[in-house]
């Protein structure tokens, strides 16, 4: 009996330290990517604003709830199967990339039955947009919300971090600097020291852009076009009757039309057949620019709109050479 209890105490020893190890192998690991036993290895915790979050390793299909996401997400190489949109079509730069991506439009409440619907395995929003609709959002899948940012450069890297691409991140960003810096040196060997107004038509109003507000800044520090001296520092934008443009009289204006309504296409078609229109420098010297609706919504906000507007600026100052 003696020998017998012996090798019942031996096995006994034998399969805790089996288990023991067995156990040091499966310890939880933090929010690096570890897995607990019997965990989906093809998931990953994630700490994000509303604490750890299971989101895929790699995520098929993404869905984007802010206006400016579809940009980021494709940049990063991912292409989302649903997003929300401002305009009723995507600007030419994702028209083709983003044709199979379902549009839903843009509302203070996600539309949870379309979102659920498209069978998403990853939710990202905006925490200031999306946190009152967290909890109905999570439900449906994985939802990660992001911080509000003043810069889209720190947008894109948090969209990166948690689609594990944060290499592709920062090539994007090197590579638009790369491009805004030549851009900057060709259009100085085009336009020189000549002021260049930048303008917004809408269906109500007239709208000119400083330098210190995105879309201004992009023309006028960016890409080093000058301001009209007589446009006021303090202003970030000003809201013009077509009586006060003459006042600004810029050697080139940059015309940007909000949309293609109607509306706003009457108003350019009525300013533009006005005497004070025609009057000013710029129409006389034929160097008025028209500029991407759509395509410039998210100017200032988006490396794909950046880089678009670059072309486009440059291609429109070319033309008139």
């Amino acid at each position: 009996m003696k020998q017998h209890r012996s090798l019942l105490v031996v096995m006994i020893v034998l399969v805790m330290m089996v288990s023991a190890g067995c156990g040091a192998s499966n310890v939880p690991k933090n929010n690096t990517g570890g897995t607990d036993e019997g965990s989906d290895p093809k998931q990953r915790v994630l700490q994000t604003l509303k604490g750890d979050v299971s989101i895929p390793v790699d995520p098929k299909r993404v869905v984007g709830l802010s206006v400016v996401y579809p940009d980021f997400l494709y940049a990063l190489g991912v292409t989302p199967i649903a997003v929300q949109n401002y305009h009723a079509e995507f600007p030419e730069y994702l028209k083709k990339p983003l044709k199979d991506t379902l549009k839903m439009g843009i509302a203070q409440t996600p539309d949870f039955e379309m979102i659920l619907a498209s069978q998403p395995d990853l939710i990202i929003a905006p925490a200031w947009w999306a946190e009152k609709d967290y909890e109905q959002l999570s439900k449906i899948t994985s939802t990660v919300l992001l911080p509000q940012r003043e810069d889209w450069r720190e947008e894109l890297r948090d969209i990166a971090d948690v689609l594990g691409k944060s290499e592709q991140a920062e090539t994007v960003i090197a590579e638009l600097q790369t491009k805004k810096k030549e851009a900057k040196e060709k259009l100085h060997s085009l336009v020189g020291d000549e002021t260049v107004m930048y303008m917004m038509i809408r269906s109500k109003e007239i709208i000119i852009y400083g330098e210190n507000i995105d879309r201004g800044s992009f023309i006028h520090k960016t890409l080093g076009l000058k301001p009209v001296k007589e446009f006021p520092q303090n202003e970030l934008s000003l809201t013009i009757s077509l009586e006060k443009i003459p006042e600004y009289n810029p050697d080139h204006i940059i015309v940007q039309l909000n949309d293609d309504s109607v509306e706003v296409k009457n108003r350019y078609e009525e300013m533009i057949r006005t005497s004070l229109w025609k009057n000013m420098t710029a129409v006389k010297k034929n160097q008025v620019y028209m500029v991407g609706g759509k395509e410039w919504f998210n100017l200032g906000m988006s490396p794909l709109a950046d880089l678009y507007a670059i072309d486009d600026v440059i291609r429109a100052f070319e033309q008139k050479k």
